[in-house]
């Protein structure tokens, strides 16, 4: 395909100019996860070899999977994700580890329903809440009866 389109650019047939313009999308759309680790260290301002040195990630992997070239074990992500300082739990649904769980109740839908926040502060929310109630359930089991 490439080849095809090569060969129309350098035989005139098509102009540069006719390419469409590069969409910019919103930084809540659906990616690959190497584009989610390279948003999340864009928004920490953190350098990709700064990140490599606090994930004890080589430089070069981890630009391999920012730009989709190699595709992380769960360990590695749980270093990156530590590296960030983040949960690694959205890094295993977009890698497709864990499934995506919707936390249902009345609580996310309000959430959800919020026109004032953007889609990443919605999920961070809904995030940090579901972890304090994971946490909560590990501390009633651990409790002795």
């Amino acid at each position: 395909m490439l080849a095809i389109a090569s060969t129309l650019l350098h035989s005139g047939s098509v102009s540069v100019e006719d390419e469409p313009a590069p969409v910019k999308h919103p930084v809540t759309r659906i990616g690959t996860i190497g584009e989610l680790i390279r948003e999340h260290r864009e928004q920490a301002q953190v350098s990709l070899r700064q990140l490599s040195k606090l994930a004890g990630v080589s430089n070069p992997y981890l630009s391999q999977i920012e730009r989709g070239l190699r595709k992380p074990s769960a360990e590695i992500l749980q270093q990156i994700a530590k590296g960030l300082r983040i949960s690694a739990e959205q890094f295993y649904v977009r890698a497709g580890i864990l499934d995506d769980r919707e936390p249902t109740g009345e609580l996310a839908a309000a959430i959800r329903q919020d026109a004032e926040l953007t889609n990443r502060q919605k999920d961070v929310l809904i995030e940090i809440y579901q972890s304090f109630r994971r946490e909560n359930l590990t501390k009633q089991k651990e409790a002795p009866s």
